[in-house]
C-alpha cells in the first residue's frame, strides 16, 4: 500500500502530533487555483484519507491573500470550455464534476478540516472553505463570490454549501452582487467561528483546536463528522435512525473507559489510529 506523501509545488505539508498542516505557498500568484493546484490538493487529500496517521487537518496560506480563486488564464489555455456544440457543453459538465469532487474530498475526509483564512478568500476559495468543518479568520479577511463579477455562476460548491452555513438572503446578496463580506460580518452570520487580530494568533488557535481534536478517539471523531454531515442533509427522523446504526458500528467500551481514565488522571488518552485504507484495485 502506498501511503507516501505526494511531491508538492503549490503546497507544503507537515504532520506533527497527528495534526496535518497544509499550506498554500504561491503568494506571488495570490495562491490561485490552476491545474497543478487541483492535482496536488486531490493527491494530498487522498493520501491523508488513506494513511490514517493525521487526526485533524489545518489548511492555511501565505502572502497577502488566502487565495484569489481560479487562475483565469487557465481557461482557453490548459482548459478549454467549448460552448459551440452540445458535445462541448456536455464536456463542461464532466470537467466541473471532476473539480467539484476534489473539494468534496474535504467534506468526506475521515478527519475534521479547519481553514485558517486571512486576506481575500475569493471565488473558488469560497467553494473550498465552505467544504471545511471549522473556519477561523483574521480581522482583515473577506469573502467574495467573484464569479458573478466575471459573468458566470459559482460552480464548485459555494451555492450548494453556503446556504447551509448562513441565511439564504445573505447568500443571494453575495452571489448576485459579488460584494465582499468582511470577517466581522462573516462571524455574525456564522460563516467563521472566530476572528483574530493577527494571522499568527489565528494559526495558533487553528492548530490548538486541531490538537484538541487529535487527542480524542479518531473513530469517534470520524463518526461524529459522519453524523453531523448526514444530519445537515436529512430529516431528524432519518438522521436519528442513521445515528443508531452508526453508533452500533463504532461503539467501543475501551475508548469510553480510556477517555474517562485520562480525564481523571489528567493525561492524554491512548487511542488507536484509523486503519489505513487500500483501494481494491491495489490489492494483490
Amino acid at each position: 500500500m502506498n501511503t507516501a506523501a505526494p511531491t508538492l509545488t503549490c503546497f507544503s505539508l507537515t504532520t506533527t502530533g497527528h495534526v496535518a498542516h497544509l499550506v498554500m505557498n504561491r503568494p506571488e500568484a495570490m495562491n490561485t487555483m490552476h491545474p497543478t493546484f487541483w492535482r496536488e490538493l486531490d493527491a494530498v487529500l487522498v493520501h491523508l484519507h488513506q494513511a490514517g496517521e493525521a487526526r485533524a487537518l489545518v489548511i492555511s496560506s501565505t502572502g497577502r491573500h488566502f487565495s484569489a480563486g481560479m487562475a483565469l488564464e487557465t481557461f482557453g489555455g490548459a482548459i478549454t470550455m467549448d460552448d459551440q456544440s452540445p458535445e462541448g457543453r456536455a464536456a463542461i459538465f464532466d470537467l466541473l464534476t471532476d473539480m467539484q469532487h476534489t473539494f468534496t474530498r474535504l467534506e468526506n475526509l475521515r478527519i475534521p478540516v479547519i481553514m485558517a483564512i486571512h486576506g481575500g478568500c475569493i471565488g473558488g476559495a469560497v467553494d473550498m472553505v465552505t467544504a471545511a468543518c471549522i473556519r477561523y479568520a483574521t480581522a482583515d479577511a473577506f469573502f467574495c463570490i467573484q464569479e458573478i463579477n466575471i459573468g458566470m455562476v459559482a460552480d464548485v460548491g459555494t451555492l450548494q454549501r453556503l446556504p447551509k452555513l448562513v441565511p439564504m438572503g445573505v447568500v443571494k446578496e453575495l452571489a448576485y452582487t459579488g460584494r465582499r463580506m468582511p470577517a466581522q460580518k462573516a462571524l455574525g452570520y456564522g460563516l467563521v467561528n472566530e476572528v483574530f487580530d493577527t494571522q499568527e494568533a489565528m494559526l495558533a488557535a487553528a492548530l490548538q483546536c486541531a490538537q484538541e481534536i487529535a487527542s480524542k478517539p479518531p473513530v469517534a471523531i470520524w463518526g461524529t463528522k459522519q453524523a453531523v454531515n448526514y444530519a445537515r442533509d436529512h430529516s431528524v427522523e432519518d438522521s436519528l435512525r442513521q445515528m443508531g446504526w452508526l453508533q452500533g458500528a463504532i461503539w467501543s467500551n475501551r475508548h469510553v473507559q480510556e477517555s474517562v481514565a485520562a480525564m481523571k488522571q489528567k493525561r492524554a488518552g491512548d487511542f488507536p489510529a484509523l486503519t489505513p485504507l487500500q483501494r481494491f484495485s491495489e490489492l494483490g
